[in-house]
């Protein structure tokens, strides 16, 4: 018993009598529940064929006879009890006393809710009986039970002798497998071990870990194997994450909405429910949802089997937005319509550019328009013979030459904005003086702002030194002086103010008047080409309508930002802000070299 040997087989049978005793408390308890499972299921069939055979209700001699006879056949008790409680059938004669409530049995309150049976002692017979019941009737309509009771002492009988064969069988397999088991235990133990630790591995994601048996049996070959589905797997997943990131990369960053729905009756319901715009306020959160209807799409797609594409427009309160909508099929391998993929693109930049070109068109011709049909119609006054009249003559040749000046002014300035909006476009940034160039402006600016009687000011912190291309500064200054001047009254005056802001490093440009203002409406829209606050004041002041959008062009195209603020009948100031800092690889170059470049 000390010796290694001894312990081993001690500690082995010990083991194998306690599986072998499991596994028969187990097969046993298998046997008896499969016999009691046939019993139940032969007793559910037959109880429902009773049940569906006996409908309606027949109180009479028939049904009395039929039950005995049915229940000869069937070897099981067979009672018939209507629908409040009362026993109007049994099939044997010492069945229990009337006066008990059968309703209240549980195979009677189970009847037609599930399929259970109930097993218990009968009060009459005094045997473990198992019992079901049916409904009769269909649907709600139920008109009473039909109930059928089995004695269950065969079942114990087989299941005694199923124990008895279970006893004796692992008798004789415990003296095998303690024969066999310990020449074999030791081998199998060792590398069944490490297949179950690696096992535990890759269950935590260590598709690393590996069993390690050079041998050539089954065990061997199930570590080999096990190895190959560890590299397989470990392959399978770091495949499978790239191509999650990298469809996840491209959903998140395609810039456009799309779902996918699948075939069946709820398409219409589904696409209602997932064809949604959101409606964001300044913290990110949800506020509204605007609902788009691909279903006119979805269905031509689904008809075709083939690609299809659609506009639609979608309105809220804030904005109009277009959406191209594309439509693909999701075909199987055989063929068949899985689904639909719908995605949409945002147009609504490419419909606006598209309208504001066509703007752009008509504001030309208009402008055009109007200086040449001036020209065309004091040229043909003068021929049909007020050239004779030398002051009719001057003033029509006069105006001849002011319209003329102003269709020059509009086709320079049509040329400047097309070719600072072209992408060859580009700047000669040096270094200079902001507030000698703002100075040099102003002093260009003087005799138009006398003749209203207008004021100009000019206000600088300090001599600012910035880069950038001086002649483009010099212009946008002129342009927004000259808008000033046009819309301040006489008498009013314009102030231009240069500071550098420290917090973001960046030279400001302020220019301020106390002209009429603007409203809020038109506020936004200045910027626009041809748009005129007051259009019949700029037509009298020879303005063109592209003085701000080539301000705008100009600053964007130096990385600044520009913004108005007004107060109608009070006044507009209009801010330019640029970067401002100076290099050590730029050299400042003469002022009137940078002016005139």
């Amino acid at each position: 018993m000390n010796t290694f040997r001894a312990r081993l087989m001690f500690a082995l049978l010990l083991i194998i009598v306690t599986v072998l005793t499991a596994l028969g408390l187990l097969l046993g308890s298998l046997m008896n529940e499969m016999n009691m499972e046939q019993t139940v299921d032969r007793l559910q069939k037959e109880t429902k064929l009773l049940a569906l055979q006996i409908n309606p209700l027949d109180e009479d001699q028939s049904l009395d006879v039929y039950i005995e006879e049915a229940s000869k056949q069937l070897d099981a008790r067979i009672t018939v009890i209507n629908d409040e409680g009362a026993v109007i059938a049994e099939s044997h004669a010492s069945y229990e006393s009337s006066t008990v409530d059968y309703l209240q049995r549980p195979e009677i309150r189970n009847a037609g809710v599930d399929d259970t049976a109930e097993v218990r002692t009968s009060e009459s017979v005094n045997e473990e009986m198992l019992y079901y019941a049916e409904p009769i009737g269909n649907g709600e309509n139920v008109e009473g039970f039909v109930r059928m009771a089995l004695n269950i002492e065969h079942i114990h009988e087989a299941t005694g002798r199923v124990w008895l064969f279970i006893g004796i069988s692992f008798s004789a397999a415990l003296l095998i497998i303690m024969i066999l088991g310990y020449r074999v235990g030791h081998q199998l133990t060792r590398p069944i071990y490490e297949l179950t630790e690696m096992s535990k591995q890759l269950v935590k994601g260590n598709y690393k870990a590996r069993a390690y048996d050079d041998s050539s049996d089954e065990i061997g070959q199930l570590a080999r194997s096990v190895n190959l589905l560890a590299l397989n797997l470990d392959k399978t997943t770091r495949r499978y994450e790239r191509e999650h990131d990298r469809l996840r990369a491209l959903i998140d960053h395609m810039g456009s909405g799309s779902f996918l729905t699948a075939t069946g009756s709820s398409v219409q319901t589904e696409l209602e429910e997932k064809s949604l715009l959101m409606e964001k306020n300044s913290k990110g959160y949800i506020t509204k949802l605007y609902p788009i209807k691909p279903l006119t799409l979805f269905n031509r797609v689904y008809d075709r089997r083939k690609q299809a594409r659609s506009i639609t427009l979608v309105t809220s309160p804030a904005k109009e937005s277009y959406y191209e909508v594309y439509g693909t099929p999701i075909m199987s391998e055989r063929s068949e319509l899985e689904g639909v993929v719908i995605v949409l693109h945002d147009i609504s930049d490419l419909k606006r550019l598209e309208q504001m070109r066509k703007d752009f068109v008509a504001n030309v011709s208009h402008e055009l328009k109007t200086p040449v049909t001036s020209l065309k119609g004091f040229a043909e006054t003068l021929l049909d013979g007020s050239h004779e009249d030398p002051v009719i003559r001057k003033q029509f040749l006069e105006i001849i030459g002011k319209e003329s000046s102003r269709l020059q002014d509009l086709i320079e300035d049509l040329l400047e904005l097309s070719r600072i909006e072209h992408h060859t476009f580009q700047l000669h940034p040096s270094a200079f003086f902001l507030t000698e160039v703002i100075s040099e402006s102003l002093t260009l600016l003087h005799k138009k702002a006398e003749k209203k009687h207008i004021r100009l000011e000019e206000r600088f912190h300090e001599e600012m030194e910035m880069v950038g291309d001086a002649a483009r500064i010099k212009q946008l200054v002129i342009n927004l002086v000259t808008n000033a001047i046009v819309y301040t009254p006489e008498n009013g005056h314009v102030t231009v103010e240069a500071f550098r802001d420290e917090e973001s490093h960046r030279c400001v440009i302020q220019v301020k008047d106390n002209g009429i203002g603007i409203d809020e409406q038109s506020l936004p829209r200045i910027f626009e080409r041809f748009y005129r606050v007051d259009r019949a004041r700029s037509r009298n002041s020879g303005g063109t309508g592209l003085g701000l959008a080539i301000v705008k062009h100009l600053v964007e195209a130096q990385q600044g930002t520009i913004t108005a603020e007004s107060t109608v009948n009070k006044g507009t100031t209009f801010t330019v802000r640029l970067p401002c800092s100076v290099t050590n690889e730029t050299n400042r170059v003469p002022k009137s070299e940078a002016l005139v470049r």
